[in-house]
């Protein structure tokens, strides 16, 4: 190869080095600029600062928030009384998700909804059970069950644990072999975290900060491991008591944490509630509970509008149907 022939080529190539650099910078430059536009839409003109949430992580590619809408369908097949995801047959169960999902597409056009079931896979008992851990775990073929139905709509499966006098370690690593799943994510409730003597539906219980921060790092740790999307981790919430020491979750690049408003009542009780505990204590993303029945209860109670819940602050990115 001649000198001149030589100097051509180191020139071309260092041209094409700094221009593959100067795509990828500006690409990541252009990803955070789209995912603080979508953040500040999400936060509806607040003014107070808290949303969107300050510093919170840039999401690792695959990231279904803030630029997906999640409509769920909750409950679990073995009880027509704990949602509509039981309470009806798979294939008109999914028509009438098909239904909310498409309302929500048509009231809200700025962010695409997608289906997902959320399947409670570890339930609370009233009895104390062999172990006396007052919690039923759900077979995996019932998780099975619940993945074929999702796979007909393309929906995302969530797996919800309510530990009951169990916890979080002992009961959220059986679900990995699920979890490793692209599109399967995880709720967790406080409610029926017991951490005194009585048992679930004696009182509501809660979890700390240690406990949802375990719950981000396993998810996380699962991420890293199988070079997965980012996990939706769903933390229900409906009392000022269910959540303790908000500020001290951690988030991570791997996992994108809601907190769901899942109390039922009137639409001011529910507005109200979202305001105090969802709105005042930021976390990341923020999520919002019909209730079919109990919402109604008692007459004439109703259930909110979808235009009631997108003029809420922030609005919420994750809804769910019980």
């Amino acid at each position: 190869m001649s000198q001149e022939s030589s100097d051509v080529f180191e020139d071309d190539s260092i041209a094409v080095v700094r221009d593959d650099t100067s795509a990828v910078k500006q690409k990541i430059i252009d990803d955070a600029t789209t995912y603080q536009a979508k953040l500040q839409a999400l936060a509806n003109g607040d003014t107070t600062g808290r949303w969107p949430v300050p510093n919170q992580p840039q999401p690792l590619p695959g990231a279904i928030l803030p630029y997906k809408r999640i409509v769920a369908f909750y409950g679990n097949l073995y009880s027509a009384r704990m949602g509509i995801l039981g309470e009806l047959p798979p294939n008109e169960m999914l028509a009438k998700l098909d239904e909310e999902v498409a309302n929500w597409n048509a009231v809200d056009t700025a962010t695409e909804a997608i289906p997902a079931l959320h399947y409670i896979a570890v339930t609370a008992q009233g009895s104390a059970g062999r172990d006396g851990k007052y919690r039923a775990r759900m077979p995996f073929s019932q998780i099975d069950s619940v993945l074929r139905i999702a796979e007909k709509r393309d929906a995302l499966v969530f797996l919800d644990i309510q530990v009951g006098f169990s916890d979080l370690q002992a009961e959220l690593p059986r679900l990995d072999t699920f979890l490793r799943m692209p599109h399967v994510h995880l709720g967790i409730d406080p409610e029926f975290s017991m951490k005194d003597d009585l048992p679930p539906g004696k009182r509501i219980g809660h979890f700390t900060a240690k406990d949802i921060n375990f719950a981000v790092n396993h998810l996380a740790e699962l991420v890293r491991a199988t070079n997965l999307p980012p996990k939706v981790l769903v933390v229900h919430r409906f009392t000022q008591g269910m959540v303790k020491d908000y500020q001290q979750i951690k988030l991570h690049p791997e996992v994108q944490v809601v907190i769901d408003m899942d109390g039922w009542g009137a639409p001011a009780l529910k507005k109200n509630t979202y305001h105090t505990y969802v709105f005042r204590e930021p976390v990341q993303f923020t999520g919002f509970k019909f209730f079919y029945k109990n919402d109604l209860k008692p007459a004439p109670h109703r259930m909110m509008t979808l235009e009631e819940v997108l003029a809420l602050t922030p609005k919420p990115v994750y809804i769910q149907y019980q």
